[in-house]
C-alpha cells in the first residue's frame, strides 16, 4: 500500500478507519466523524486561543494531584457506541480533537490518546466548527456517553451545559453568561468564574 503523505491521495468521500488514521504522514488537521473525513478549520483566532487558555490554566490547577486527567487539542479521542467494549484500531471510525477533555479512567488511556468516551468534553465554538460542535459533535459525544459536554459560545460570552439523563440524553442542565459561575455536574466543588474564561486582550 502506498504511504499516505499529502491528504490529496485520499478520497474525500471515501471511508476509513482509526487503523488508516494512524498511518498517514501529513500536516493537514483533520477529524473521522463516522469515517467520513472532516477537515480541522484553519489555526484558530486570538479569542478563542484566550478562552482555551484560560480553561487550560483553570482546571490544570483543580486537576493538579487528582485522579481525573485533563488533555487539551491536539489530542485523539476515538469513540464508538457506549455499548460497545473497547474496540480495535480498524473497527473504530470517529477520530476527535475536543479542544479540551476530562478523564477519570486510566485504561482508555494509551500512548495515542483516548480510546472511548472522556467523562467531560469542553468545544470552544468558532465560525468554521459551530455546526459540526453544536449537531454533529453533540450526537456524537451523546451516544458514545460523555458525561458532561460544554458548549462554548465566544461571540455571547456564554457556556451551555449537557449532561446525560437516566436515558442517556443530554439535558440542557445550565446556561452560563456575563458575570455567573459555573459548576460542572460531575465536579461540584469547581466554581468557574465567566470573566476569566473570557478574559482576552483581542480586539476587534
Amino acid at each position: 500500500m502506498a504511504k499516505i503523505t499529502e491528504l490529496s491521495q485520499l478520497d474525500l468521500n471515501g471511508t476509513y478507519s482509526y487503523a488508516d488514521y494512524i498511518t498517514w504522514k501529513f500536516d493537514d488537521a483533520l477529524e473521522l466523524i463516522k469515517g467520513k473525513i472532516m477537515l480541522m478549520s484553519p489555526a484558530p483566532n486570538v479569542y478563542h486561543q484566550d478562552i482555551s487558555t484560560n480553561l487550560t490554566c483553570l482546571l490544570a490547577v483543580f486537576f493538579k494531584h487528582k485522579k481525573c486527567r485533563l488533555y487539551v487539542a491536539p489530542f485523539d479521542v476515538r469513540l464508538y457506541d457506549r455499548k460497545k467494549s473497547i474496540l480495535a484500531s480498524q473497527d473504530i471510525h470517529t477520530v476527535v480533537q475536543p479542544d479540551l477533555c476530562v478523564i477519570c479512567n486510566p485504561e482508555i488511556l494509551d500512548i495515542q490518546g483516548c480510546n472511548g468516551a472522556p467523562d467531560w468534553i469542553i468545544e470552544i465554538l468558532s465560525k468554521g466548527t459551530a455546526k459540526r460542535d453544536m449537531n454533529i459533535k453533540y450526537e456524537l459525544y451523546q451516544e458514545s456517553g460523555v458525561m458532561e459536554y460544554w458548549i462554548v459560545y465566544p461571540e455571547e460570552q456564554a457556556i451551555h451545559q449537557f449532561v446525560l439523563d437516566e436515558n442517556n440524553c443530554y439535558q440542557l442542565k445550565h446556561m452560563y453568561a456575563g458575570d455567573d459561575i459555573a459548576t460542572p455536574h460531575l465536579f461540584p466543588d469547581l466554581a468557574i468564574e465567566l470573566t476569566e474564561v473570557f478574559e482576552t486582550w483581542a480586539k476587534e
